[in-house]
């Protein structure tokens, strides 16, 4: 097994983290209170082909693998979770749209998409089906050349920024999983409208819900084949909860290089803070279990890059990425004393930003409930 980068690897992911340096950690805060990520450090990251990284140059991309995918987005997160979210919903929506649209709607959203000029969200929760994702009910029947949507999603992500959404819905209302479709929907679209929540976190993406009274989308619109919806976005996350835990191993990167640093500069009793076990220790774990977390994602993305099952291992990161972050920020936090219970130190956003990961994408518990089918079989 061959643990080094690759020259070209070394140079993408240096560019990224000076990215996030110099441009997203500055802001971090700032985003917060506007509630948005600003549409010139999207276009930035569009020209320096950080957006939707895996997709083929036919489109826009640069085509790389999703372990390459997966380290950019990490990079990203030690200046701002906020915007690598975005970029993972750009490289979930457009990997779905890529594989699944007519060549022509493609080329019309795709290129932009990854060039920085729009953000696209993905619509699936809904108020009565969250972890049960099959149980959806907005509702898309067939007019003609078009469809007509009718229902409301909820906990969308980029609900208001997003400027399209890979949208699904029920096409056959009688066959559960197998009656969904999905849709790529222009959310300035007529009958399309939206509110946003006010969330613990994760304010500069913001969550909100979107509500589709007759939407009318052309047929020309469908992603993939009717019905065949359901598979689509659950393949699909098999990649974003390896994504998200590299995330959160990001953040946490971060959070502890400048924790480690504070041991070593703050003083009690005449020595660095760091020389008491009861400092340094906790850190150590910390350090010890972060490099176990990030071994595990990249595994994962190295699986699928190899056309192999890694749906097992995607839970296991999802599951332990935003555990393990939250521990170790509290950690950080704490280290600090009453200067990181401040908001003028990044520890208590970073954290608030992080808990969101415990729920989106799929809980923790039904994390460990696909882990444990892959030992024992459905009937669990």
């Amino acid at each position: 097994m061959e643990f080094a980068l690759t020259d070209e690897q070394t140079a993408m992911v240096d560019t990224a983290r000076q990215f996030a340096g110099d441009r997203l950690a500055p802001g971090y805060a700032a985003r917060e209170k506007t509630g948005e990520v600003e549409p010139e450090v999207w276009r930035e990251m569009g020209q320096l082909g950080l957006i939707a990284t895996e997709l083929p140059e036919d489109v826009g991309g640069i085509g790389c693998d999703t372990v390459t995918a997966g380290l950019l987005q990490e990079a990203m997160s030690t200046g701002d979770v906020n915007v690598a979210l975005l970029a993972l919903l750009a490289s979930l929506n457009g990997q779905i749209v890529y594989h699944n649209a007519l060549p022509e709607v493609a080329a019309h959203w795709l290129p932009p998409l990854i060039g920085g000029e729009i953000m696209l969200a993905l619509a699936l929760t809904e108020p009565g089906s969250g972890s049960d994702a099959a149980q959806l009910r907005l509702q898309a029947v067939r007019d003609g050349a078009d469809f007509i949507l009718n229902g409301e999603k909820t906990s969308i992500s980029a609900a208001d920024q997003a400027h399209a959404a890979v949208v699904f819905a029920r096409t056959d209302p009688d066959a559960g999983a197998r009656g969904i479709s999905a849709f790529l929907v222009d959310l300035d679209s007529p009958g399309v409208s939206r509110t946003r929540f006010n969330d613990v976190g994760m304010r500069a993406v913001g969550r909100g819900s979107l509500f589709f009274d007759d939407v009318r989308v052309p047929a020309t619109h469908l992603l993939g084949r009717e019905n065949q919806g359901f598979g689509q976005v659950m393949s699909g996350f098999d990649y974003s909860r390896a994504l998200i835990g590299l995330h959160c191993i990001g953040v946490a990167r971060a959070a502890l290089d400048e924790t480690w640093a504070y041991a070593n500069e703050r003083h009690t009793f005449g020595v660095p803070i760091g020389n008491h076990q009861g400092v340094s220790f906790p850190l150590a774990e910390s350090e010890t279990l972060l490099q176990g977390a990030r071994l595990l994602c990249l595994k994962t993305l190295w699986l699928k890059d190899r056309g192999l099952p890694h749906t097992s291992e995607a839970a296991m990161c999802k599951w332990w990425g935003p555990k393990l972050a939250t521990d170790i920020l509290r950690t950080c936090l704490l280290t600090h004393g009453h200067g990181g219970y401040a908001d003028g130190l990044p520890f208590e956003q970073r954290l608030r930003d992080v808990m969101g990961y415990e729920i989106g994408d799929g809980t923790a518990q039904i994390m460990k409930l696909i882990i444990a089918r892959g030992k024992l079989g459905r009937r669990v």
